[in-house]
């Protein structure tokens, strides 16, 4: 091989290991982000115990509180659902009222709720139950929260039966939230 044509080659093979190394690095360099969002749901119980107090001890007046929550909520766009249900999971004490097995007929514990958009609370007084989880709040598709979450309440009401034998009872009640 010629002096010329081995310089011709190593002129070559340099300008290819050149541009090899501009195409790898240099002043600026771009990426692409991908993010998947997705459903999520998630709640918090204002208070951790609510008191179910009556303004009278002439047994004319039930028994009432309000639990407070804080809900975050995104649901799909196209077909997306989302809950808020509660639950008794654990009854009041024997001797008082009792949402599975009340002493008396028509002694129960009802509820009442209200939820700001993009929630729509339930539709008048529903029945607390121990065995099924029952409705507080639902969501269509698309719905958002605001970031620091928005509010809802529940409003209590327990029968005042002279049956109960005197005492300080608790139940203690399951709030879940959910979105597709």
């Amino acid at each position: 091989m010629s002096r010329y044509a081995t310089l011709v080659v190593l002129t070559c093979i340099m300008l290819v290991v050149t541009g090899t190394a501009q195409a790898q690095f240099g002043p600026s360099g771009t990426t692409t982000l991908s993010v998947n969002v997705g459903a999520e749901a998630a709640l918090r119980i204002d208070t951790g115990t609510t008191s179910l107090t009556t303004p009278d001890t002439a047994f004319g007046t039930d028994y009432t509180g309000t639990t407070n929550y804080t809900y975050k909520i995104r649901t799909t766009k196209t077909g997306g659902t989302g809950t808020i249900q509660l639950k008794v999971s654990a009854d009041f004490n024997a001797g008082g009222p009792s949402v599975a097995s009340p002493p008396s007929a028509g002694d129960t514990l009802q509820y009442t709720c209200t939820v700001t958009a993009p929630g729509t609370g339930c539709t008048g007084a529903q029945t607390a139950s121990t065995s099924t989880p029952t409705a507080v709040a639902t969501f269509g598709a698309d719905a958002k929260s605001a970031k620091a979450g928005n509010t809802g309440s529940v409003g209590w009401t327990l029968t005042n039966d002279p049956a109960y034998s005197t005492g300080t009872y608790t139940a203690t009640v399951l709030f879940t939230i959910s979105a597709t």
